[in-house]
């Protein structure tokens, strides 16, 4: 029977990624001459909600992080980021009103009209400064 419960837990994804998303990230490797790198997920402090998601290319994961590839696409992430993010789904939009990387976050309580800021339901939203502090 532990087998089974531990394939369960293989198959959950700890991070999604829609093939809008990969494919724009394939094509910024391939732009900035680097297919080889990672693409690193993480969270941040700061942003109009309380916390905020930022990414960057790396040419290695670091000793901890989780890696998953997926859709021909590798990203990183660092344990302190996964337990804001896990479970989450990276996709691409592209649209006239502006378009961009949007994070699905299933462990945010709330989210920022800009899409890149959020809160859990750890955090005390009396620190956050609003939507109105959004630079996006």
């Amino acid at each position: 029977m532990e087998h089974e419960d531990i394939q369960t837990e293989v198959e959950t994804p700890v991070l999604s990624v829609t093939p809008a998303a990969a494919a724009k990230i394939q094509e910024l490797l391939q732009a900035r001459n680097i297919p080889d790198h990672a693409l690193r997920v993480f969270v941040a402090g700061g942003g109009c909600s309380g916390l905020q998601y930022g990414m960057a290319f790396e040419a290695q994961p670091q000793e901890f992080d989780t890696v998953v590839e997926t859709d021909g696409v590798r990203l990183v992430v660092d344990p302190t980021s996964m337990m804001y993010i896990g479970g989450s789904t990276i996709d691409f939009v592209d649209s006239l009103m502006g378009g961009g990387f949007r994070i699905d976050n299933p462990n945010a309580v709330s989210t920022c009209g800009c899409g890149h800021s959020f809160r859990t339901s750890g955090e005390s939203s009396a620190a956050s400064g609003g939507c109105g502090s959004c630079g996006h």
